[in-house]
């Protein structure tokens, strides 16, 4: 991968990015340009990406006989939202973009830079949460325990 001064981000192919390279990509961005990717064109193709691979990152051992329902808001610059919910049941993990009647367990609310350093390894849940990045309605022992049912890449 190109040095990250130099990497087009509207151009890149999120698709094609491993897990690791894409926390290696996430923690090598400035704050300013994380927003600013998050802001653009790119928001819901690198979003799409991410909670499209969760099934593949998910651990069936760690969530053992968990049935959750985990809603997930991501905010944007302009107040805007992208809502996804995420079901682990029977030891899988599915993922859609559409609202369920049900209710869910734990609903997570953040801006979508920090949901990128979080999904990359590159911050902590109860660090977000405490300072504010993060907002919790709902099982706060599933929110302890959700990274650990995802096999979470580090840069």
């Amino acid at each position: 991968m190109a040095a990250l001064d130099d990497l087009d981000l509207d151009a890149l192919d999120f698709g094609s990015v491993e897990p690791q390279e894409f926390a290696r990509l996430v923690k090598g961005l400035t704050a300013a340009r994380l927003a600013a990717l998050m802001d653009g064109p790119q928001r819901r193709r690198v979003l799409d990406e991410v909670f499209g691979r969760m099934h593949t990152r998910f651990r069936p051992s760690a969530a053992g006989d968990r049935d959750a329902l985990i809603r997930w808001k991501i905010t944007g610059a302009a107040g805007d939202g992208d809502v996804y919910e995420t079901h682990i049941a029977k030891g899988a993990c599915t993922v859609t973009t559409e609202r369920t009647e049900r209710t869910p367990q734990l609903s997570l609310t953040m801006a979508a830079p920090e949901f990128l350093k979080l999904a990359s390894g590159n911050a902590s849940g109860p660090t977000l949460f405490f300072t504010r990045k993060l907002k919790l309605k709902g099982d706060i022992k599933l929110a302890g325990f959700l990274t650990h049912y995802f096999d979470i890449p580090r840069a």
